[in-house]
């Protein structure tokens, strides 16, 4: 009884994403030719190895064993096969970095152009998306997050500024028609666009002043996914209400003119973010380029 590597891999990814849907978005795969994969093990090893039902896809008990020591076996090919990249001159191959949206616009485009530009046998892929994943089950390398939601067991490396601030701000001609705030309360009073998170969770403003913390909910005419503030930028640019977006991100708006910083002496501030990696296994060849390349990149900062 032989079974196809690549199915053994297909039936890795379905049983850590819990589903044919996630696990075909994580991998770029069809749900089809998952469940396909799957039927084909199936009917090799000759029993069920998941549950189906229009909601869920559950590994069996059979699932479960297999899983557990097949697992760490397929690690260990990929981790054996990228030895052979110490011998290379440069190393090769494609690394898959999961990151928020705030990150892929404010952090990577000052590393990836020259990252690339000393890697040519580097292949970079970037999944840019605000919820957050399991690295492992997404097939992705690293990721990078904020020190608040990286998991206990994951080693964590800086990336990018060390400390940040969230902005307020708003058009001119918004200001002069309904008053600028001078404190975070009068927000409730003012028509706000805010951003809710792929969990369903609305982003909450917070301020801080000479050690007074507040957090405001406010309400305006417009909700965007957080994937979609340019979007909220934009409205906020054509006057309909007040935006609260990473400064970094308003600073071209604020030297422009287009908006103006609403609020600036409460803004907060608060650590950048780390570049983050499973320390479960060994670190994969163009990894390891990469998190060289950021270390020194930091150290020269």
């Amino acid at each position: 009884m032989q079974a196809d590597l690549g199915d053994l891999q297909l039936f890795v990814l379905v049983a850590r994403a819990r589903g044919f849907r996630e696990a075909a978005r994580l991998s770029g795969a069809s749900a089809s030719s998952l469940s396909e994969a799957i039927r084909r093990l199936e009917a090799l090893l000759g029993v069920r190895l998941f549950h189906r039902t229009t909601r869920s896809v559950v590994p069996t008990e059979a699932g479960e064993r297999l899983l557990e020591r097949l697992a760490p076996a397929l690690d260990e090919v990929e981790a054996a096969l990228d030895v052979v990249n110490g011998f290379r001159d440069r190393p090769a191959g494609t690394l898959k970095l999961n990151v928020p949206i705030s990150a892929a616009r404010l952090v990577l485009p000052a590393i990836v152009p020259p990252f690339l530009a000393a890697y040519p046998d580097i292949s970079l892929e970037i999944v840019a998306e605000d919820s957050f994943v399991d690295l492992v089950a997404s097939g992705c390398d690293a990721g990078i997050r904020y020190d608040e939601r990286l998991e206990q067991d994951m080693i964590a490396v800086p990336i990018g500024p060390r400390t940040q601030r969230y902005a307020t701000a708003a058009a001119p001609s918004y200001l002069d028609r309904f008053g600028r705030p001078e404190h975070p309360r009068d927000l409730l009073s003012h028509r706000c666009l805010r951003g809710r998170f792929a969990s369903g969770a609305m982003t909450v403003w917070e301020f801080e002043r000479e050690g007074e913390f507040i957090r405001v909910e406010p309400t305006g005419p417009l909700i965007t996914r957080v994937s979609a503030s340019d979007l909220t930028v934009e409205a906020a640019i054509a006057g309909l209400g007040i935006v609260a977006l990473f400064e970094e991100w308003l600073r071209p708006q604020f030297d422009s003119g287009a908006l103006e910083p609403v609020l600036q002496p409460w803004w907060p501030t608060f650590p950048g973010p780390f570049l983050y990696y499973s320390g479960r296994r060994l670190v994969p060849a163009p990894l390891r380029a990469f998190l060289d390349f950021v270390k020194a990149a930091g150290s020269g900062a």
